[in-house]
Parts: structure tokens; sequence; C-alpha cells
């Protein structure tokens, strides 16, 4: 069973250990190098006047990621970022290539879809299931010819990226979707469209 989810949302979840301690909440995304991976979270302390902690959260350590918390076995799986995050890129990533939050969005015909606000990731299975990164959340340009100011695109098994644009086959746009009900399956046609293809 897979379930789909805005990164903007996981941030400032709590993590909590399976007896109950309330040990840290989630900071920023983490994603693998070269795609569309979570790598695991970088970590804020609890309570209000915490500041940031040392430790991350690898994927691989996280037993369950659910709408109200990330459950872990215990602290001691928190780790130094060296022993973890070596050579990955940073929050709201998704590409590889750094924050893609505010980036634009255009299609490989030069079609300019709209401005990223959100990462979508899928969470499948637990204790070694798999996070990914599926789709954005992009303020829709007049391109889309959408009634909604905000819509979700899926994005390809890999995605080209420069400093300041991120690019999608052009035939995204029949793959658009404006909430997180049906956007899976769009997601899964829109890569097996993409598969018939080539």
């Amino acid at each position: 069973m897979s379930m789909l989810m805005r990164a903007g949302e996981v941030a400032k979840r709590p993590v909590v250990t399976m007896q109950g301690e309330d040990v840290a909440q989630i900071k920023d995304i983490v994603y693998a190098p070269g795609g569309g991976e979570v790598a695991g979270f970088t970590l804020a302390g609890r309570g209000l006047f915490s500041g940031p902690r040392k430790e991350v959260l690898a994927w691989k350590s996280v037993a369950a990621l659910g709408p109200d918390a990330v459950m872990i076995l215990r602290e001691d799986v928190l780790v130094s970022p060296d022993e973890s995050f070596a050579g990955v890129s940073g929050s709201g990533s998704g590409s590889g290539h750094g924050n893609v939050l505010g980036s634009r969005v255009l299609t490989d015909s030069g079609t300019d879809l709209g401005k990223v606000i959100d990462v979508i990731i899928e969470v499948s299975g637990a204790n070694g299931g798999q996070c990914d990164v599926v789709g954005y959340e992009i303020e829709a340009s007049e391109a889309l010819k959408t009634n909604s100011t905000k819509v979700l695109i899926p994005l390809p098994d890999t995605l080209a990226a420069s400093a300041e644009h991120l690019m999608v086959p052009a035939g995204t746009v029949d793959f658009v979707r404006d909430d997180l009900a049906g956007f899976g399956a769009a997601v899964d046609d829109f890569r097996a469209h993409l598969k018939g293809s080539h």
C-alpha cells in the first residue's frame, strides 16, 4: 500500500520512538543524488526554543511515516550527517540538483507550466520501503488553461534540471491533476505513457 503526501506537510512532524518518546521533529527532507528518492531528514529539537539537531534520520531507519508522526525504533538510529548523507542534496530537491522550490517547470518544447511550491512524495511500505518524489505542486501558469491556481504534475523517473528550470516532457500536461486523490494513478499512467512512447 502506498500513500502520497506533500513534502511540506512532513516538516515539523514529531519523531517518536516505538516506546512513545518524543525525540525530535522533522526540519527538512534530504533527497538522494541523481533523482527522486528520499534519503532521510534533518532534525530540530522539540520545544519552542529548540534549535536544529546535529543528528539526522536516514530513511532506512524510519519504521513508519504517518499523517501525524515519524516512527523510529530507538533514538540511537539518529546519526551524524556524514554517516548517512554523504553526497546527497538538500531540502526540496527531488532532482539531485538543490532546492527546487520556486523553480519554473518547463516542458521540453518550451512551455512554462508554472512555479514549484511543494514536492509530492510517495511512501510505499515501511522498514526499508521506498519514499520517492513522484511530482510537484505548482502555481499554474496560463499555459495550463486550468481553473485551479495550484495543480499537481507527475514526474518521470529521471528529471533534467538547470539552476533555475526543471524540464518535463510536453505530454506531462495531459496528466495534470488538482488534488492528491487521483494523483497516484496519474503518475502511474504518465510513466507508463513515457515507457510506451520510447
